[in-house]
């Protein structure tokens, strides 16, 4: 009865989600050419809010826990498990204070209305994967834009969405990489919860009544770290341990 149910919500959702994209992508072009960066970034939280609202027919919730200050005018790596697509919106939303940007795949990067928009135009970094000679450097300059603008890198360091909601091991070299190259950063461990669920069907139906959780573990200064190799370690530990495989 309740994939039944997802057919019928999952074309409303489409249609909220379709029609969202494509009434920001012209108010996101307006906003960073006319406007600047300010109102650009302005339209992308605001491209967030109603995401999520989208999200919200198919029944899904979610929840924030952050029992942390995290100050404002300083760089962060906020360092996450990957569940789906849908991790990005509500981190973006719950974390725009901090003008979040993200580590993506070159792929993302064209096709999909306002989504590639804001990754080429607001300060994200996009990499091919499989070419070291671009994404290494791609990343050290973004790296060093982060440190110098005191922004908020998202990284997921399993590579890629975990499509049951078991966590995958960290590959290491891109954290490493954004370590070095953001020596007064603030590592915020992060772990998301049932955001997997909501492609527990495939694309079609999506699944219905998600309750995504978020929750954000102790902060670390970066400066204060002396051995990366077993701080990484620990990071991993504290992010997997704090996922809920039900």
């Amino acid at each position: 009865m309740r994939k039944l149910l997802a057919y019928p919500l999952t074309v409303l959702y489409f249609i909220c989600f379709g029609l969202t994209l494509l009434i920001f992508h012209p108010i996101q072009w307006v906003c960073f050419n006319v406007f600047g960066y300010e109102a650009h970034k302005k339209s992308v939280d605001a491209l967030q809010f109603f995401i999520m609202r989208s999200l919200n027919v198919l029944g899904t919730r979610f929840s924030w826990e952050n029992p942390y200050h995290i100050e404002e005018g300083q760089p962060l790596l906020i360092v996450s498990n990957h569940q789906s697509m849908y991790d990005i919106p509500p981190i973006i939303w719950y974390m725009r204070k901090h003008h979040v940007k993200f580590v993506s795949k070159k792929e993302l990067g064209k096709g999909i209305p306002s989504v590639s928009y804001n990754l080429r135009h607001g300060g994200s970094v996009l990499i091919d994967r499989k070419n070291p000679r671009q994404a290494l450097p791609a990343m050290e300059a973004f790296a060093r834009y982060i440190e110098d603008t005191k922004r908020a890198a998202v990284i997921f360091p399993e590579g890629t969405r975990s499509k049951n909601g078991d966590p995958k091991p960290f590959k290491t070299k891109g954290l490493e990489l954004l370590f070095r190259n953001t020596p007064s950063a603030l590592i915020v461990p992060l772990t998301v919860n049932n955001s997997w669920k909501t492609l527990r069907y495939g694309a079609f139906p999506m699944g219905i009544g998600s309750h995504i959780k978020f929750k954000v573990h102790q902060p670390i200064k970066l400066s204060e770290i002396t051995d990366t190799t077993s701080f990484i370690k620990t990071l991993e530990k504290t992010i997997h341990d704090a996922v809920i495989t039900d």
